[in-house]
C-alpha cells in the first residue's frame, strides 16, 4: 500500500460518525423520543439495518472501482450513465449539504452567541467555517487528526450524558410519569417514524471519497461504516432514553434544541454548558467531514468531465481547495442573505433529503446492474447475499420518501420542491452531457476507465 494512505478503521469510523452526528441530528433524536418514548429505538434499529445495506452496496462498488475519487458520481457513470450521475451527485451531496451546512453553522453560531452574547451569530459562523477550511487545506492527515479528536470527545460526552439520564443520576428531578406518555404507539406508528430516525444515520458513505487514503480500503471501508452505525445506534439510544426520563413529551416536541433542555434538567447550568460544547463538537465534526468530502466529490466529477475542470484542482497537500471554497461561498450567501432563517429552508432540506434517499435507491440498483453487466469483476462474493440487501434497501428508502413528513401539507410542499429541483437539475445535466461532454446521457462508461490510476492526471496548484 502507498505510504500516503494513513487512515485506519478508527479514523474511517470517525469520518462516518463525524458527518452523521450533527446538531440537527440531536434535535431529531429529541423529537423521536418525544413522539414514541423508548420505543423509538425500534425505528432506529430498522434504519441502522437499512443503512448497513447502503454500506454493503458502497463497499462493493468501491471494491470494483478502487481508484475513483468522487464515489457515487463515478460509480453511477459506469452503471447508469452521465445524466443520472450528475443529477444524483449534485442533488444528494452538493445542494443538500449547502443547505445542511448553512443550518449547522447557524445553530453553532446561536450556541456560541448564548455563551458570548456580545458577538453576532453570523460572525461565529464565519470564524468556525474559515478555521475548518484552513485546517483542511493541509490535507487528509490534519483532517483525520481533527476528526478523530472531535469525534472521541463528542461520542464520549453523548454517552456519559446519556448514562446519567438513563439511570437517573443527574442533580435535577426526573420528569413525572404522566409527563412522558408518548403520542405514537403501536407497530405501524413506530415503523412510520423510521423516516425521522433516518436523519440519525444518514451519510455513512462519506468515507468513500477518502478511500484512497485508507491503509487497506477493501477491508477498512465496510468495517468503518458498520462500526460507525453500531456505535451510533448504541450511544444515541442511551442518550435518547436519558432525554425521555428527564424531559416531558410536550417539551421534547416543542423545544428548538431539546438536547440542551435535557442537559439543563439533568445537571443545571453545568449541563447547559456541557451540552453546548457537545453541540459545537457535533457541528465541527459534521462540517469537517462535509468540506473535504464534497470537495473530493466535485473533484471526481471534474475528472470525468461532468463538471468544469477547475473543480479538479488540488493544492500540494492534495486538498480539493477549489471545490471546498465554492461550497463555502454558497453557504455564505445562504447565511448573509438571511435565507437560512426562513421557514421554507426546512422543507428545502427535506426535499434535498428525498434526493439523498433516491440516490441510495440508485446505488442499490447500480450494484445489481453491474453484477449482471460485469459478472467476473472484482468484488467481495461474501457480501452478495443474492441481492437481498439491495432489494430491501430500495424498498426501505422508497417507504421513507413517502413518510418524509407526518404533516400532509408539508409533505406536498416538499414533493413540489423536490420536483422543481429535479427538473432544473435534469435540464442542466442533459445540457452539460450533450454540449460539454459530447456524450449520450444514458450510455455507461466502461469500468476499466475507472480503474486507471488517476493521481498522475490531477492538476495541482499552490
Amino acid at each position: 500500500m502507498s505510504a500516503e494512505r494513513k487512515l485506519g478503521v478508527g479514523s474511517g469510523a470517525a469520518i462516518c460518525m463525524g458527518l452523521i452526528v450533527a446538531t440537527s441530528c440531536l434535535v431529531s433524536l429529541g423529537q423521536g423520543f418525544g413522539l414514541a418514548g423508548k420505543d423509538f429505538i425500534f425505528a432506529m434499529i430498522i434504519v441502522a439495518v437499512l443503512n448497513s445495506f447502503v454500506a454493503l452496496s458502497f463497499s462493493e462498488l468501491n471494491y470494483m472501482m478502487p481508484n475513483v475519487t468522487g464515489g457515487l458520481g463515478q460509480y453511477m457513470l459506469v452503471g447508469l450513465g452521465p445524466w443520472a450521475s450528475i443529477v444524483s451527485n449534485l442533488s444528494a451531496y452538493a445542494i443538500t449539504n449547502i443547505f445542511g451546512v448553512s443550518v449547522e453553522l447557524t445553530m453553532c453560531g446561536i450556541v456560541l452567541n448564548m455563551l458570548f452574547p456580545a458577538i453576532p451569530v453570523a460572525v461565529f459562523s464565519v470564524i468556525v467555517i474559515l478555521t475548518l477550511l484552513a485546517l483542511n487545506l493541509y490535507g487528509v492527515d490534519i483532517f483525520a487528526k481533527v476528526q478523530s479528536v472531535t469525534v472521541i470527545l463528542l461520542i464520549s460526552s453523548m454517552a456519559v450524558l446519556g448514562v446519567l439520564g438513563l439511570f437517573r443520576l443527574g442533580t435535577g428531578v426526573p420528569a413525572a410519569p404522566e409527563e412522558i406518555v408518548p403520542p405514537v404507539t403501536g407497530t405501524i406508528g413506530i415503523v412510520s417514524l423510521s423516516a425521522l430516525a433516518f436523519w440519525l444515520f444518514i451519510g455513512v458513505e462519506f468515507i468513500i471519497p477518502v478511500s484512497k487514503d485508507m491503509k487497506n480500503p477493501r477491508r477498512d471501508i465496510p468495517m468503518s461504516m458498520i462500526l460507525a452505525l453500531a456505535v451510533l445506534l448504541v450511544v444515541q439510544s442511551i442518550l435518547g432514553s436519558g432525554m425521555s426520563n428527564y424531559v416531558g413529551t410536550e417539551e421534547l416536541l416543542s423545544a428548538e434544541m431539546p438536547h440542551i433542555v435535557y442537559a439543563e434538567r439533568l445537571l443545571g447550568r453545568a449541563g447547559f454548558i456541557w451540552m453546548s460544547v457537545v453541540t459545537l463538537l457535533a457541528a465541527v465534526s459534521t462540517l469537517n467531514t462535509v468540506l473535504p468530502t464534497v470537495g473530493k466529490i466535485l473533484q471526481g466529477m471534474a475528472e470525468e468531465g461532468m463538471m468544469p475542470k477547475f473543480l479538479g484542482i488540488t493544492n500540494k497537500h492534495r486538498a480539493p481547495w477549489v471545490g471546498m471554497s465554492l461550497l463555502i461561498a454558497f453557504v455564505f450567501v445562504m447565511i448573509f442573505t438571511g435565507f437560512v432563517n426562513t421557514n421554507g429552508l426546512i422543507n428545502m432540506i427535506l426535499a434535498g433529503s428525498c434526493f439523498w434517499l433516491a440516490s441510495y435507491v440508485l446505488t442499490h440498483l447500480n450494484v445489481l446492474v453491474l453484477r449482471r453487466r460485469y459478472p467476473i469483476a472484482m468484488r467481495n462474493k461474501k457480501l452478495k447475499l443474492w441481492g437481498i440487501p439491495q432489494i430491501i434497501g430500495m424498498a426501505g428508502c422508497v417507504y421513507m420518501i413517502w413518510n418524509i413528513s407526518s404533516d400532509m401539507d408539508d409533505r406536498i410542499m416538499i414533493y413540489k420542491t423536490f420536483g422543481i429541483l429535479f427538473v432544473i437539475l435534469a435540464l442542466f445535466a442533459l445540457a452539460w452531457v450533450k454540449s460539454a461532454m459530447k456524450a449520450k446521457p444514458f450510455e455507461p462508461t466502461y469500468i476499466g476507465q475507472m480503474n486507471i490510476d488517476r493521481s498522475i492526471n490531477v492538476k495541482s496548484s499552490l
